[in-house]
């Protein structure tokens, strides 16, 4: 079975990086490509950091049982667009909540990391990372319905998470890792400048 990463990253079709462009006001594909898969590992590291504890663990749990059932990923070419509305689900869609909840204060250190690995713009890379949340999200409820997840099942599977991308032997992946170790108040400006930005091209492509 693929991971909860690998699914998230399947969802990101030329037509899905063509409409969170458009949403971006015609921002670069390229970028957008490399914000979006880094954005998404990225808060899979963290939503798995939160439930490393026992209490961190019951309260994802209960948001997904009560908000994040993985219906969101029925039309996520709507839901980009703005097509399905903020009343029918209003917790599964608030983008901002889950950032808030996930990252705490971590949230601007992590949008400027985001920005200087893809090259998208701070402001286009929050609001892609607005877009892209209930999606982490939704893919999560969803494993863990289809899976019959309890909150053991879902600590295994976000342990599993962690643990492959420490040891995934991708750059970007470490570099997130290492990121978020240091309670993500590092600077990156150095290593990202040391990669040279043709070779961040391929950082987020799995092995």
């Amino acid at each position: 079975m693929s991971n909860l990463t690998d699914l998230l990253h399947g969802q990101l079709s030329d037509d899905m990086i063509d409409q969170l462009s458009s949403q971006l006001g015609g921002a670069s594909r390229e970028k957008t490509a490399l914000a979006a898969n880094g954005i998404m590992s990225t808060l899979v590291n963290q939503i798995a950091r939160n439930a490393s504890t026992p209490e961190g663990a019951s309260s994802l749990a209960n948001a997904l049982d009560r908000d994040h059932d993985g219906s969101v990923l029925d039309d996520l070419m709507g839901m980009i667009g703005g097509g399905t509305t903020r009343q029918e689900q209003p917790r599964a869609l608030n983008g901002e909540g889950i950032i808030n909840h996930v990252l705490g204060n971590r949230q601007g250190n992590v949008i400027d990391m985001i920005s200087k690995m893809s090259g998208l713009d701070k402001g286009n890379t929050g609001n892609l990372m607005t877009m892209l949340a209930p999606v982490v999200m939704g893919m999560l409820g969803k494993q863990k319905r289809q899976q019959g997840l309890d909150i053991g099942g879902l600590t295994s599977l976000l342990t599993g998470e962690l643990q492959q991308h420490r040891q995934s032997g991708n750059p970007a992946m470490n570099m997130i890792t290492q990121f978020l170790d240091q309670d993500g108040d590092g600077d990156i400006t150095d290593e990202v400048a040391s990669m040279g930005m043709k070779f961040l091209g391929n950082l987020f492509k799995k092995k």
